[in-house]
């Protein structure tokens, strides 16, 4: 079983449309939680709560699971079955101006996310948005409470199809087909910067990820250097 936490903003749309040709009816897409919208007590209970209830859950079926989830959430089942983790990071201020400018092109009153609906109804400036309390620690917050070392694999995103080329060879034996889903079509024309003075803050505000980032960063130099793709590339999370 091979569990793919999407963590947004990191390329996962695209991913996830590689695994489904992959994988196919054998593929189980999880989208249901919505985390980000979730108050973290609230989130991590029910992460604890579905642990305990899909510990004893069949996915006879099911080889890979993909979404936004907390993946504390099948935690159990890697006491039941073989399981390979994986997700992808990118550079935390990077990924923040990304999701800033995601929410205000995809906004509509209709169906909105509380924390989008926030952003863009109060016009936050990137600013604001990217030191708000509710994303602080992003990826650390999506990781709670997962033991050290689960992940098999962790891509990252600026170096998408070398670590894509890396992961299909290691964890799945193939090669798989790339794609670009859910990308900016305006990106190269308004080119996602960030001033110097707003990323010194970004990374204080969120150092705990821009540790996490930076270790990945390392890990996979490592790798690359050893001319290996290393296994559990984040035993020390």
């Amino acid at each position: 079983m091979l569990i793919s936490v999407h963590l947004p903003k990191t390329a996962g749309s695209s991913f996830r449309k590689s695994l489904a040709e992959h994988f196919g009816e054998r593929l189980f897409e999880d989208y249901g939680d919505r985390p980000i919208n979730t108050p973290p007590f609230r989130r991590n209970l029910q992460a604890l709560c579905r642990a305990m209830l899909y510990g004893a859950k069949s996915f006879r079926g099911i080889e890979c699971i993909h979404g936004h989830f907390l993946p504390l959430k099948y935690a159990a089942l890697r006491f039941r079955q073989q399981t390979r983790w994986v997700t992808w990071l990118r550079d935390p201020a990077d990924r923040l101006v990304s999701h800033y400018h995601y929410f205000q092109r995809t906004y509509t009153p209709a169906a909105p996310s509380r924390l989008q609906r926030r952003m863009v109804e109060e016009q936050w400036s990137l600013e604001r948005f990217c030191l708000c309390r509710e994303l602080r620690n992003f990826y650390s917050q999506f990781l709670w409470g997962l033991p050290r070392g689960w992940f098999d694999f962790i891509g990252l995103v600026e170096h998408y199809a070398e670590d894509m080329r890396d992961f299909a060879r290691a964890l799945l034996g193939v090669a798989l087909p790339m794609y670009e889903e859910n990308v900016n079509a305006d990106k190269q024309s308004r080119g996602y910067t960030v001033d110097p003075e707003l990323r010194k803050q970004i990374e204080a505000w969120h150092a705990r990820d821009v540790a996490l980032y930076r270790q990945a960063l390392a890990r996979r130099q490592a790798r690359l250097q050893a001319g290996t793709t290393s296994p559990d590339i984040s035993s020390r999370l």
